[in-house]
């Protein structure tokens, strides 16, 4: 038989009980509209599936979840590969170019260091002694920046907007805070 000159279809007959045939032809219509494609996908799920009609339903849907969840841990296994070898490594390049700062992972496994105990000795013996003059030009240094924090701090407010999350406020001039940014740079 000839469906608007697309296809040729054998059509065969089988011999089915009434009530089977019904049952079937509704069934067809709620999946899809042709019966010879209802019966076909049935075939298929079942073959693809390995369920046998003699066997009982709930064996075989236990070895159906079953055989599932190996081929669904093989595929976790294979997208955590992904991730680890490739994804990662991509995104910290991304990240690395765009100057965003990367979380450093600690190590998974981490050799132990062996101490010598004479090192130990010797280290706690030595002094470290610093010349006077290197030692006061520090302390004035210190307190420089003591003075400057000190000075930052008191010129920063609270602000509590009617909307939205308080934030903190530096009320000092962009000259001030150039020069702040100087002075640490140069610490």
């Amino acid at each position: 038989m000839r469906v608007k000159g697309k296809y040729e279809y054998k059509y065969l007959a089988l011999n089915l009980k009434a009530s089977v045939v019904k049952r079937f032809r509704s069934f067809a219509k709620k999946m899809t509209g042709s019966q010879s494609e209802a019966l076909e996908k049935m075939i298929d799920f079942f073959e693809w599936h390995g369920f046998k009609p003699n066997d009982r339903f709930v064996d075989s849907i236990l070895e159906e979840i079953r055989k599932n969840r190996k081929r669904t841990e093989a595929n976790i296994a294979i997208l955590r590969d992904i991730e680890i070898n490739q994804t990662r490594p991509n995104n910290a390049m991304l990240l690395s170019l765009f100057g965003e700062s990367i979380k450093e992972e600690k190590p998974i496994r981490k050799e132990k260091k062996l101490v010598k105990k004479e090192h130990e000795n010797k280290k706690e013996e030595i002094e470290i002694t610093v010349p006077k003059i290197r030692y006061e030009r520090l302390t004035d240094k210190m307190e420089m920046l003591k003075r400057e924090s000190q000075y930052v701090v008191e010129h920063i407010t609270l602000v509590k907007p009617s909307f939205g999350k308080p934030y903190l406020k530096l009320e000092i001039t962009e000259g001030e805070l150039e020069n702040y940014k100087r002075t640490l740079k140069n610490l």
